[in-house]
């Protein structure tokens, strides 16, 4: 399945990107190419989506070349579904092909293009285990989990999202960096209830809790949405990093919060300056005054704290507004 034991495997670095089909990891991949390469890095983007034709971003490795999701569910009859986890299950197996492919690939930064079935990151072991893989021949990633960010427009869609994230991180076992994608686009589908911080660092969920209660479809399932929500937060690991591919400042955030996941920061495969190094060390002030901006660029705000908000929203229940 793969090399020699004791085969020396050079320290790579690279990003898995993940996320719900449409969620755009297609276009993250290509837009983080082009950052990256203008940085100076050498970047190779392997599609491991066997269902995923045209691809709009130089390739360097294609699963395609290996399996694709027609030809299985050509000659096995198989669904979408069922077709896709055959392929990764099929991929798992021929490993030394994707191991081959790789070393042609050396001292660069990868970037792994992934399938959007969730199940493949929540309970379905293959690609879980070609992660582990890559591990073991010295690559040092980070799982890039991409959510639309319209969802946050909506508290049930976004608790859900939690839950997802939160299984995800779970099962996949990598430095995990979570990303609210399409920003330009957040309220499409609806204003936000509160400023985009609540969502970005899952505050006290009490407070969506009874935004949500406010509907009367959802008020019956107040006890369950009210478990969800103590799960999240008793694990405490979730948070979001906002980003829109076309806006330089958002990518620059998102690589720093990945190359400081990763390690890649702290390593020596390009010259580093002290401000690079101390951007890499950052806490939550800084992240904080980056979501405030984007905020600002793409958020229309009412200026209320969250408690302003709650006594506005207890006010309109009370008389039925």
């Amino acid at each position: 399945m793969s090399s020699q034991p004791g085969a020396a495997h050079s320290l790579r670095f690279g990003q898995v990107v993940i996320g719900p089909p449409g969620s755009g990891k297609t276009t993250y991949c290509r837009g983080m190419q082009e950052f990256m390469t203008s940085l100076g890095r050498k970047v190779v983007v392997v599609n491991m989506d066997p269902a995923n034709d045209g691809l709009p971003y130089t390739c360097g490795v294609n699963i395609s070349e290996l399996v694709t999701l027609d030809d299985v569910m050509e000659e096995l009859k198989l669904g979408p579904n069922g077709g896709l986890l055959y392929c990764m299950e099929y991929v798992e197996a021929n490993l030394d092909w994707l191991e081959n492919k790789l070393k042609a690939h050396g001292d660069c930064y990868f970037l792994f293009d992934c399938p959007g079935q969730v199940e493949l990151y929540t309970h379905q072991t293959s690609v879980k285990n070609i992660f582990s893989q890559l591990a073991k021949w010295n690559f040092r990633l980070t799982s890039v989990h991409i959510v639309d960010s319209h969802y946050c427009a909506d508290p049930a869609k976004f608790i859900s999202v939690l839950c997802t994230s939160l299984s995800t991180m779970l099962h996949v076992e990598l430095p995990h960096v979570n990303i609210l994608s399409k920003m330009d686009l957040i309220e499409q589908y609806g204003k936000l209830a509160f400023n985009l911080d609540f969502y970005t660092e899952v505050m006290d969920l009490s407070y969506l809790l009874d935004h949500l209660a406010a509907d009367p479809f959802f008020k019956k399932f107040h006890r369950l949405n009210l478990k969800l929500a103590e799960v999240i937060e008793d694990y405490g690991l979730v948070s979001f990093v906002p980003l829109n591919v076309q806006d330089k400042e958002s990518m620059i955030q998102v690589l720093r919060a990945v190359d400081k996941a990763n390690g890649y920061c702290f390593g020596d495969l390009e010259e580093r300056n002290l401000q690079a190094m101390m951007s890499a060390a950052v806490g939550a002030d800084f992240q904080f005054d980056s979501t405030l901006g984007v905020q600002e660029r793409y958020v229309e705000t009412s200026g209320k704290t969250v408690e302003e908000e709650m006594m506005q929203l207890a006010v309109e229940k009370h008389f039925g507004l």
